[in-house]
């Protein structure tokens, strides 16, 4: 976390403390938790690196939220922000995992600033929802929350009697998080290149990301379209020579999607159905080997009861490659290929006990083209109304080394924490 941002939070909160005396007469809504997480890998393969540790987590989490609405409840804002020590890396910091103010006048909702947005139907598998992901947080066993990124930005809605709308501009782009090689065992490219850059999105006007939703419910049915143009949230690779290369560099190319999905009451349970074209536009003709081509998702589930509190959900999804001829043609000698049609099946089974005290959790996930997996099953329990814990693990596999779930063989991890609310 830069200077800057540090400041900003620490301003904030020398405004908001003197509002808690009683002489002002007003009490922002104070909630937050402290949280010690762990995770460690379990496979016996030693660390990625000479210095590294088998600790894929060891930190503490202070997490403090600050809400207050005005009187007549056209405004609040709102802070969620996040003071942890990280004893990988051995350093201390601040996240501002949301901070923003809410306006409403009429039918028009107004969000400016720090934010987490989710669109789209599907359990951990995502097509309209465009916005950031942290997989290293998901991967390393940190709660669910944590698999959402926040962005800066502006969200407007809009509602009416025909369809509501939502318009979100995002300024800075924010990419995926990702898991680091400094813990994580990955697939890298060009492994003996040290040389490595990055390059962003240019923070220029005509970089800013916008995305639309128009949705409205039909009987018991959520309908949505959706249109967004921005970037690649997932890192290209690119190289100054394709046979000996000394320079690496991940970039993130312009990509626009349009979609739509719809979810409501089916056979006696939830049932949704999503889609999107991703439109590759650096690359619409798919010569490019360095640039991902355009992709067609779609993605089918369905969720129920099927007992005293206990749910199943099941999920199928398929993307389809455009201009897979050039693709193959332009592929570079020795390169691992991906298919022109890759799929993942999904399961989640979910058993609350103990008066809603207990919840036990498995979610399976498996590529039948890339022949790859992800196991996650985790247990938790509320000691008390304020104290809980939970304990699970991770566990990967596949085929080959370069796939999604594959190249995280060796990261099999059991991870384990203890929350206190307030």
């Amino acid at each position: 976390m830069n200077k800057t941002l540090r400041l900003m939070v620490l301003a904030v909160f020398a405004v908001c403390c003197p509002l808690l005396t009683p002489s002002r007469g007003v009490a922002l809504d104070l909630h937050g938790f402290l949280q010690g997480n762990y995770s460690a890998r379990i496979t016996g393969d030693g660390p990625p690196k000479e210095n590294g540790t088998d600790y894929l987590l060891s930190e503490e989490r202070f997490q403090l939220k600050v809400s207050e609405t005005s009187k007549d409840g056209s405004a609040s804002f709102f802070l969620k922000t996040d003071f942890f020590h990280d004893g990988v890396d051995e350093e201390s910091d601040v996240e501002v995992r949301e901070g923003y103010i809410d306006y409403t006048k009429g039918r028009i909702d107004l969000r400016l600033g720090r934010q987490i947005i989710t669109w789209g139907t599907g359990d951990l598998l995502f097509i309209n929802d465009v916005f950031p992901k942290d997989y290293e947080a998901f991967y390393s066993g940190r709660p669910l929350e944590y698999l959402k990124a926040p962005v800066d930005g502006l969200k407007v809605g809009i509602s009416s009697d025909i369809a509501s709308l939502e318009i979100v501009a995002i300024p800075t782009f924010e990419p995926n998080r990702l898991p680091g090689a400094d813990r994580f065992y990955l697939y890298v490219p060009f492994p003996s290149v040290t040389n490595r850059n990055t390059e962003r999105p240019d923070e220029r006007i005509g970089d800013t990301e916008l995305a639309m939703r128009v949705y409205r419910y039909i009987g018991s049915y959520d309908l949505s379209l959706y249109a967004s143009r921005g970037f690649s949230r997932m890192p290209n690779m690119k190289a100054d020579s394709m046979t000996s290369p000394t320079t690496v560099t991940s970039f993130y190319p312009g990509l626009s999607v349009y979609g739509a999905s719809i979810s409501g009451s089916a056979l006696g349970g939830i049932g949704n159905i999503e889609g999107g074209y991703y439109d590759s536009r650096d690359d619409r003709g798919g010569t490019d080997p360095t640039i991902e081509n355009s992709k067609w998702k779609f993605l089918a589930g369905y969720r129920k009861e099927l007992g005293t509190d206990f749910t199943a959900g099941i999920q199928y999804y398929v993307e389809r490659m455009d201009d897979y001829g050039e693709y193959e043609k332009n592929l570079p000698a020795g390169f691992p290929k991906e298919d022109k049609v890759r799929d993942y099946a999904a399961l989640r089974l979910t058993k609350i006990l103990l008066y809603q005290t207990m919840r036990f959790s498995f979610f399976g996930m498996y590529s039948p083209s890339d022949e790859d997996y992800l196991i996650n099953s985790e247990a938790s329990y509320k000691l008390t109304d304020e104290l809980s814990v939970t304990g699970g693990g991770n566990i990967f596999g596949g085929k080959e080394d370069f796939t999604q779930f594959g190249q995280l063989d060796k990261n099999d991890n059991l991870y384990a924490n203890l929350r206190y609310e307030f």
